[in-house]
C-alpha cells in the first residue's frame, strides 16, 4: 500500500468511526452526559483514568463514580467536607480504589482553586511539537499534595518512558473539534496538532500491520514514533486516526 493509499483508507475508516453510534460501547459516552464545562472535564478525566480492561466494566464503574459524587462532580469536588468522602468507601476498579479516588477528589480542588483548573495546567505547560512534556508537569502539579505512594501509578509520566494512553485520550477527549459529536473541542488553548494517538495493544497492532510503528514496546519512544507517522498524514489533526488504528483493532480485528 502506497502512502497515499494508506491515507485514503485511514481517512475511510476515520469516517466510519467517529461517529456518534461510537458512543454507544465507548467510555467517553459518560462526559457526554453533562454539559457544564467542569463537569465534563472532571467527569471525563476521572473516566479516562479508569479506562482499562473491560469497556463495559469501565463503563459500569465510571459511571458508579459520577453517583458517588452526586453528579454533579465539579461542586462535589469544591464544596465537599472531608467526612463527604466517606461515600466514596467501597469503590473499586481494578487496582484503582476509594482511597485513590479520595485523593484524586482532593487533588482536582487543589487544581481548580489554586491553579485555575485541569485546561489550564495543560495549557500553561504545552510544548511545540508535543503534548508529552505538559503529562509529565500535570502529573507533578496533581500529586503536590500528601498522598500514598500507590496513587501515583494511575496517572503515567511520558518522561519515564510510558506512552500514557489514558491521559493521551483525555487530551484527544477534550482537544479534538465536535463536529461530528464524539470528541468534544471544549479546549481552545491546546492545538490538536499537538496531541498524540492513546496507544494501547489494539491500536498497536494496527500500526504495526500498516508499518506506521516499528517499536514492538507500546511505549513512549513507540508513541513518539507513531506521531511522526500519523502527523505525515495529518498534520493538523493527527489523533483522528485513533478512531481508524482502534476501529480497525477492536470491531474488525484486522
Amino acid at each position: 500500500m502506497t502512502k497515499a493509499e494508506l491515507k485514503v483508507f485511514l481517512d475511510t475508516k476515520v469516517e466510519q468511526y467517529n461517529h456518534p453510534k461510537f458512543l454507544e460501547s465507548d467510555p467517553i459516552q459518560i462526559p457526554h452526559e453533562f454539559s457544564k464545562k467542569e463537569d465534563l472535564e472532571i467527569s471525563a478525566f476521572l473516566t479516562a483514568t479508569i479506562a482499562w480492561g473491560n469497556r463495559k466494566s469501565i463503563i459500569n464503574n465510571a459511571r458508579r463514580m459520577m453517583e458517588l459524587l452526586d453528579d454533579a462532580p465539579f461542586d462535589f469536588i469544591l464544596n465537599h467536607q472531608a467526612g463527604d468522602l466517606e461515600q466514596l468507601e467501597g469503590f473499586v476498579h481494578r487496582t484503582f480504589n476509594a482511597l485513590d479516588l479520595k485523593y484524586f477528589i482532593r487533588s482536582l480542588k487543589n487544581i481548580y482553586q489554586n491553579h485555575g483548573g485541569l485546561e489550564k495546567v495543560f495549557a500553561l505547560n504545552q510544548y511545540n511539537d508535543s503534548m508529552q512534556p505538559a503529562i509529565s508537569k500535570f502529573k507533578q502539579t496533581f500529586f503536590e499534595l500528601p498522598h500514598h505512594t500507590r496513587t501515583t501509578k494511575h496517572i503515567s509520566d511520558p518522561m519515564k518512558g510510558s506512552a500514557a494512553k489514558r491521559i493521551n485520550m483525555f487530551l484527544r477527549w477534550m482537544v479534538r473539534d465536535n463536529n461530528t459529536g464524539v470528541d468534544f473541542g471544549l479546549w481552545k488553548t491546546i492545538s490538536p496538532s499537538l496531541l498524540s494517538c492513546p496507544l494501547d495493544v489494539h491500536s498497536g497492532k494496527v500500526a504495526r500491520k500498516l508499518k506506521l510503528l516499528k517499536r514492538k514496546q507500546n511505549d513512549a519512544k513507540a508513541l513518539a514514533e507513531l506521531d511522526t507517522s500519523l502527523r505525515k498524514l495529518d498534520p493538523i489533526d493527527p489523533v483522528k486516526y485513533d478512531f481508524a488504528l482502534f476501529g480497525l483493532g477492536v470491531f474488525e480485528k484486522f
